[in-house]
């Protein structure tokens, strides 16, 4: 039997996944020495551990693409297009080159995209392909199912 989301939990899982964002995002700005190390108080650049954490919301945007609320896409997409620029240039000072992969070119967002707006932004390189959905399917959640 499926589970069946209610508006109380939808509420509370909103507030956790944008928790979830904003604990990476500050993850990719600490790496990107932003936030100085509580320990040190110095600000450390890791560029490999910034990228995979920016890398990671990318991909959690791709995966939840269809099921996020305005908030959340608002949220997410900020957060990425932030980090993206913020990588940029710490890259640009650290190695004096642009890096493989610049971040698209940033504009202001709206404060709640519609979602065919959040799909025109993604630039194509940074969305790996999937295959043809239609949109009831595209529309569809998913719950887990743990017993009968």
């Amino acid at each position: 039997m499926a589970e069946v989301q209610t508006q109380e939990n939808s509420g509370e899982h909103a507030q956790r996944f944008i928790e979830f964002v904003m604990m990476h995002a500050q993850q990719a700005a600490f790496y990107l020495g932003q936030i100085p190390n509580p320990q040190t108080g110095e600000a450390e650049v890791h560029l490999d551990a910034a990228k995979m954490f920016i890398d990671q919301l990318a991909m959690l945007r791709a995966k939840t693409r269809g099921n996020l609320n305005a908030d959340e896409i608002a949220v997410l997409n900020n957060a990425i297009s932030n980090l993206q620029m913020a990588f940029f240039e710490v890259a640009q000072k650290e190695g004096g080159a642009t890096p493989a992969t610049p971040p698209p070119a940033s504009e202001p967002a709206p404060a709640a995209p519609a979602e065919s707006e959040v799909k025109a932004e993604v630039p194509a390189a940074a969305v790996p392909e999937a295959p043809a959905v239609t949109e009831s399917e595209s529309k569809k959640k998913f719950t887990k199912s743990y017993g009968a």
